[in-house]
């Protein structure tokens, strides 16, 4: 079995991060290993505290789970420093040997810094072009391109393609943070129409529901789907979730 290396820091509360992550890859029935970036103290009320893994056992990790020869696909969230992403990207395999999903994790849902600007500049760099698929919100597209955020749909399709222009396969934005009556994520790669996978806004929030997208998305390429069937199953999960409550 096809497992999913989850390269993301834990979240003592469970919400999101790893335990985020390792959920949902139990829901989908995958296997999953960890590479841990760092270490936080965070709940539904804000973070208290970020404790980095140094940079050096952030590689090893990778590149011990890389050996057993069991990884699928990958799924990248929270780095924290410019130094673990540059470990991370020094070490990951081309994204034709193993697919990679890209959630590029800025801060927390209560606002505080979880990647510092050097850490931007890199994952920018030297990750978004290596990556299958890159996974940002509204706000997380418009902060990594320089860009005000996107207030209509033709815009999150310019948006959608300067992201592409940095070289990564395919970039879905999430319109979960935009207004309208429905959420609408644009799944945009070359060559192909752009994808709209449409659900109705709902007033429920939680936190995790990013970690859980890409990693549903990560699960389903390292089972051998194809990206937008991926993303539809995953996304169809992260309702799920909220209609749930928890």
């Amino acid at each position: 079995m096809s497992a999913v290396l989850v390269i993301a820091g834990s979240d003592c509360s469970g919400g999101a991060g790893l335990a985020r992550d390792l959920h949902t890859l139990a829901r989908f029935r995958t296997q999953a290993m960890c590479a841990v970036t760092a270490v936080t103290a965070q709940s539904d009320s804000g973070v208290t505290a970020v404790y980095p893994v140094p940079p050096d056992t952030v590689r090893a990790q990778i590149e011990t789970a890389l050996a057993t020869g069991r990884v699928g696909a990958i799924k990248i969230g929270m780095l924290g420093t410019r130094a673990i992403a540059l470990a991370v990207a020094a070490c990951l395999p081309a994204r034709e040997q193993v697919p990679m999903v890209l959630d590029p994790v800025l801060a927390s849902s209560s606002g505080a810094a979880l990647l510092d600007a050097g850490g931007r500049e890199a994952l920018r760099e030297n990750l978004v072009p290596r990556a299958t698929l890159v996974t940002p919100n509204i706000r997380e597209a418009a902060a990594l391109l320089g860009t005000e955020p996107a207030t209509t749909e033709e815009e999150l399709l310019r948006q959608a393609r300067a992201w592409l222009a940095l070289g990564p396969a395919a970039v879905l934005i999430k319109g979960g943070h935009g207004s309208g009556s429905e959420a609408v994520d644009l799944l945009v790669s070359d060559g192909r129409s752009p994808r709209r996978l449409v659900a109705s806004r709902t007033a429920k929030t939680q936190r995790g529901t990013g970690c859980a997208l890409a990693s549903g998305i990560a699960a389903g390429l390292a089972a051998g789907l194809e990206l937008g069937d991926a993303c539809a199953r995953a996304k169809h999960h992260v309702l799920e979730l909220l209609q749930q409550g928890h």
